[in-house]
């Protein structure tokens, strides 16, 4: 097989196990252009170079959905592109600099923490609901509802309505991955189109009856100062359904394949359980939950005896640069002592926002389990991937105990 259809992430097997492509590139062609048009990054070296470099901007993924509505038949993807338009992703300074300062309290270390003992008892609460049966989804029953609830909870909605992010979630972030069939596009349109409906309608309510969440705190700054606007609150707050859901859940699965594949590191983890914190940061190396972001070129920049050109599209695979032995001592080993940084959640100044809460809702829902189930087994050595270039997650986990 040559290089120039090397990188080929649509294939099922890529989805089931990119590390061999991963391997590849990086060894043979470090920075590869691809048959998606595209500069494919796999060096952890040159990963963290670009994230870093003023050269490389945010991806126009917004504005190229505006222009894909000249193709349809019947209405636009207006809604769509005008609600993540509005996300921290796709914006640059200084408006992403101003809707970020105004959000990061909520996602601080100690916000976070502040708020370990109540994601504790959902995650007490959501095992047992499945204890007396010896059997379990992993992530129909825990890590997808755990990180629901925790978004409903920071944005101050009512917890009943978690379900719904569930769904809105689950279809809304496949908008990552380009490209898509027009279809694809319509039907998350769609999706945008009803978490907008609904939270315009929890904003009217809450301009009422404000609470402490993240939303009336938004509301009131929208208010008082005119530091964020109506479109604003709705766009973020999409972002956090999706974005803070779905690298969650895909977290606490494939840290549990992994888990559950080296009996030896659950055994360790079980008889040592202070060993979380080490052990889900190198889990999140291991299988990173965000495989791909990202990036265009702005101006002509030279790397490795390549040309990157102003326009040209960047994909920075953290994947790939999780698992670079020039980082990394033996890196398909799972290794709870490590202490180099891994970049599972991106760099720069979009650095991801929620990581440490994602990081905390991984280490007690991982724990829940390691220490709470005995004989934790795999139903089925076979595993259902889904059919993303972005995320690395699974369908369904199903185990027994």
């Amino acid at each position: 097989m040559t290089t120039a259809i090397r990188f080929n992430p649509f294939q099922p097997e890529f989805h089931q196990n990119p590390y061999p492509t991963y391997d590849y590139l990086r060894r043979e062609d470090p920075i590869h252009r691809s048959f998606l048009n595209a500069w494919v990054i796999t060096r952890y070296a040159d990963v963290e170079a670009i994230l870093k470099d003023a050269r490389f901007c945010v991806d126009d993924l917004p504005q190229r959905l505006l222009q894909k509505s000249h193709y349809l038949k019947h209405g636009n993807l207006d809604p769509l592109a005008q609600t993540i338009y509005q996300w921290l992703f796709f914006l640059e300074p200084p408006d992403h600099t101003r809707l970020r300062g105004l959000v990061s309290k909520a996602f601080s270390r100690a916000t976070v923490e502040e708020m370990r003992p109540e994601i504790k008892i959902m995650t007490q609460d959501l095992l047992a609901n499945v204890q007396s049966t010896g059997q379990m989804d992993v992530i129909k029953d825990l890590a997808s509802p755990l990180p629901a609830m925790t978004v409903t909870r920071i944005l101050g909605l009512p917890p009943e309505d978690y379900p719904k992010l569930v769904r809105w979630s689950y279809e809304l972030f496949f908008v990552f991955d380009q490209p898509m069939s027009l279809q694809g596009y319509q039907k998350q349109n769609q999706m945008a189109i009803e978490a907008r409906d609904y939270l315009t309608e929890m904003i009217g309510r809450l301009e009422k009856q404000p609470n402490n969440g993240l939303i009336s705190r938004l509301i009131a700054a929208r208010d008082q100062d005119k530091t964020i606007s109506q479109e604003e609150i709705i766009g973020f707050c999409i972002m956090l359904l999706i974005v803070g859901q779905e690298t969650t859940k895909s977290l606490t699965g494939n840290a549990m394949v992994a888990l559950l594949k080296h009996p030896e590191k659950l055994a360790q983890l079980r008889q040592n359980p202070d060993l979380i914190n080490h052990a889900v940061e190198e889990l999140l190396r291991y299988d990173s939950p965000v495989q791909v972001i990202a990036r265009l070129g702005t101006e002509t920049v030279e790397m490795r005896g390549k040309t990157i050109q102003a326009g040209d599209k960047i994909i920075l695979c953290l994947g790939a640069a999780n698992r670079d032995p020039e980082q990394f001592t033996n890196p398909d080993q799972l290794d709870f002592n490590r202490k180099n940084y891994s970049l599972p959640f991106g760099g720069g100044i979009h650095f991801c926002l929620g990581a440490f809460l994602a990081r905390v809702q991984g280490q007690i829902a991982i724990n829940a389990m390691v220490q709470g189930l005995p004989n934790l087994r795999l139903s089925t050595e076979t595993l259902d991937w889904r059919e993303s270039i972005t995320l690395r997650g699974l369908k369904n986990l199903r185990v027994t105990f």
